[in-house]
């Protein structure tokens, strides 16, 4: 094992990330290579500065014309340079003030530094390199995006671990998750919470969300390291009282020694920029010192190293300076209002119109999307009849579910698309 990830996991040892790490999460390390020696030298080397393969001019990137043209609020350096593999510093800075501005609960508990990802999909597969194995499990909800299967089962080789989302009576489904916390392989308990909830849009209640945390807890006092992934892709588009607003690592930052928790976010959806591909990873556990969290940084820089290297430069600097703009929390308002509008005309349909025999609703309260359950019928062969026969794109998980983005209709098209997906149910 190279010397770099042993310092880094002497540093780490007695902590519930140390406990938690994968083989691979062990060996990682950020070198003391070219980034690091570039970036001494950026500091020091005030006479020439041969170390980063870059093309510069008196210091400043060069920069195709074309390219500047398109990108008139940048500066060379903030649109073509190599960003830093952990992500700008004053970008990761200003999320971590957000993520203390939008999560009041957290208090003064310590946190860990953001780091910069590729999206929340890296953000979700660069965690579970450092903390899972083949021989692990991650418990997610049923229905869940697709995409965590084909992480966690196709690309790491591990056990994606399934309950259903609901209970009997239509709300979150705890005995479900207690039950699948219980069955998982010994060791360890790696879990996914995605609320706003991809596919089917609910977000769990104020009391449903806190005894969520109990039972996170009651696993970790049995001495069972819990690594809790906390996807917020959506958060903050939250339509109904009483659905908690606070991300559930509020909570789990200061819960219990055993359990570390990554809250894995990002502008993509929360600042309406979806190619932008810059989503964040934030630590926080009960008892990690500043010397931890610092090492677990090193890990995460390790990672990211060995895999994309770094992300969008232009990307970060034009969040930064939109982040800045005295407008910027106005026109997210009226943004979220726009799809707050749209959940209320899907829900005021489906309220008013009992959706036929062959649909089951499934409960959604928050988000970008609802589900249906399909009952006798094909929910794939919905989608292609949909698709060919009434010009509608859907989405089929499972051939049992139907997602439903509303978030992608407009306002005045909502009652007619729910009109054609209920006829061409009735149909089959």
């Amino acid at each position: 094992m190279n010397k770099l990830a042993e310092e880094l996991n002497t540093r780490l040892a007695g902590s519930t990330a140390e406990k938690l790490l994968s083989e691979l999460g062990k060996r990682l390390y950020f070198p003391k290579g070219i980034i690091s020696q570039s970036a001494e030298a950026k500091q020091l080397g005030k006479r020439f500065n041969a170390t980063i393969g870059m093309a510069t001019s008196g210091g400043v990137p060069l920069m195709l014309s074309g390219v500047k043209k398109q990108l008139p609020g940048l500066t060379p350096g903030e649109a073509v340079a190599y960003a830093p593999t952990g992500g700008d510093p004053a970008l990761r800075k200003r999320w971590k003030a957000e993520i203390l501005r939008k999560n009041p609960s957290l208090g003064s508990a310590p946190i860990g530094q953001p780091v910069v990802v590729p999206g929340l999909t890296a953000g979700i597969w660069l965690s579970l390199d450092l903390f899972l194995d083949p021989a692990d499990a991650v418990i997610a909800a049923d229905p869940c995006w697709d995409n965590y299967s084909l992480i966690v089962e196709d690309r790491k080789g591990a056990k994606l671990l399934t309950y259903p989302y609901f209970d009997a009576s239509g709300g979150f489904n705890i005995d479900g998750l207690e039950k699948a916390l219980k069955s998982s392989p010994k060791g360890k308990a790696i879990v996914i919470l995605n609320f706003p909830n991809n596919p089917t849009g609910y977000s769990p209640n104020r009391e449903e969300a806190s005894k969520i945390i109990q039972a996170l807890v009651s696993v970790a006092k049995s001495g069972k390291p819990v690594l809790a992934l906390v996807d917020d892709a959506y958060f903050g588009l939250f339509y109904e009282p009483g659905t908690n607003t606070e991300s559930l690592f509020a909570s789990l930052a200061s819960a219990h020694e055993n359990i570390l928790a990554l809250k894995i976010d990002g502008s993509t959806k929360e600042d309406f920029v979806w190619g932008f591909r810059t989503g964040f990873v934030t630590p926080g556990g009960k008892g990690m010192t500043a010397d931890a969290y610092e090492a677990l940084d090193g890990k995460f820089l390790g990672a990211i190293r060995s895999s994309v290297s770094c992300c969008s430069t232009p990307a970060q600097s034009i969040m930064l300076k939109a982040m800045d703009d005295p407008d910027y929390e106005a026109d997210k308002a009226n943004l979220k209002a726009q799809l707050a509008e749209r959940y209320r005309k899907a829900k005021a349909f489906v309220d008013r119109v009992p959706p036929p025999s062959r649909l089951k609703l499934l409960p959604f309260n928050s988000g970008y999307f609802m589900s249906f359950e399909c009952v006798g019928i094909s929910a794939e062969a919905l989608r292609l009849k949909l698709l060919k026969e009434k010009g509608i794109g859907t989405i089929s998980l499972q051939d049992r579910f139907l997602r439903v983005a509303y978030s992608s209709v407009d306002a005045a098209g909502i009652e007619e698309l729910y009109g054609e997906i209920y006829a061409a149910a009735g149909e089959l």
